[in-house]
């Protein structure tokens, strides 16, 4: 006799479905690993420089950068090499907003799968981040390059590195998770996306230290969660300009309720995506 499986939508959001969420992306890893390499391989599928762009994106901002915000604008860098600097937080912000928006899209780009068989929705947006490490890893050779020809030493600070790392892939999945739902019922906000990565760049440290905004608005400037990830992410590779607590702690708070409400929302639109995607 064969046996029929039926699949009924959760009623409510609470710990215990979260769980079931992820134990349902975990219990598929296969999926997920194929998904995740079917992403690096459709990237760079017919490019001239191929996988080689993950490491001349960043290092072309970051001469550009260089010239004009650092050799012309002459903003402060904590005293490091302006190509270090806007490097380090090149390569955190690089890999988030390419994480967010290949998130954004993971699910319309898989309209095809999810309308023919059942996959664990959560898959898509998880794969797009997890996808993204590829390119990380490479561009943080380029990085490792530069500091040899800098001279600059890691030091005990580079222990926290991989927690910062973490902070970032979790930062750009809670707003990936929210964003791929989200782009399923409004197809506009694929478009929207890039230009609010825009805007998030100039208020985030990449460009310029934490350090120049006022202490009284620190607070809310830390609001924005990559903040304390960048801030963090470059004192963890080079030891310079060391994350405020109120810029960590504030960052958190934010990234928390990001991901809590974008879980809600994920949920809330999961039974409706093969219908509309």
């Amino acid at each position: 006799m064969n046996q029929i499986t039926v699949i009924k939508p959760r009623d409510r959001l609470s710990l215990r479905n979260i769980y079931d969420s992820f134990s349902e992306v975990i219990k598929y890893w296969e999926l997920l690993y194929f998904f995740i390499w079917k992403n690096v391989k459709v990237r760079y599928k017919r490019t001239f420089v191929g996988i080689g762009w993950a490491v001349v994106q960043p290092f072309m901002t970051m001469v550009v950068f260089t010239i004009f915000f650092g050799k012309l604008a002459k903003l402060p860098s904590y005293d490091l090499p302006y190509p270090i600097f806007y490097y380090s937080g090149l390569l955190c912000w690089g890999y988030f907003s390419s994480s967010v928006q290949n998130a954004t899209a993971s699910i319309i780009s898989n309209r095809g799968i999810i309308t023919k068989v059942y996959i664990p929705r959560m898959i898509f947006p998880i794969s797009a981040v997890l996808s993204g490490l590829v390119d990380f890893v490479i561009a943080f050779g380029m990085f490792l390059v530069l500091m040899v020809i800098y001279g600059i030493p890691f030091g005990i600070h580079f222990a926290f590195f991989p927690a910062f790392v973490l902070l970032n892939i979790f930062a750009a999945l809670s707003l990936g998770i929210w964003l791929s739902a989200l782009n399923t019922l409004y197809r506009d906000v694929q478009y929207l996306v890039p230009f609010l990565i825009q805007i998030l760049l100039f208020a985030s440290p990449v460009v310029y230290p934490a350090s120049m905004v006022p202490e009284s608005l620190r607070f809310f400037y830390g609001l924005n969660p990559m903040v304390g990830v960048v801030e963090g992410f470059r004192w963890s590779l080079t030891g310079a300009g060391q994350p405020s607590g109120v810029h960590l702690f504030s960052s958190l708070i934010t990234m928390f309720f990001i991901f809590i409400g974008g879980l809600v929302y994920f949920k809330k639109v999961e039974t409706k995506i093969a219908d509309v995607v």
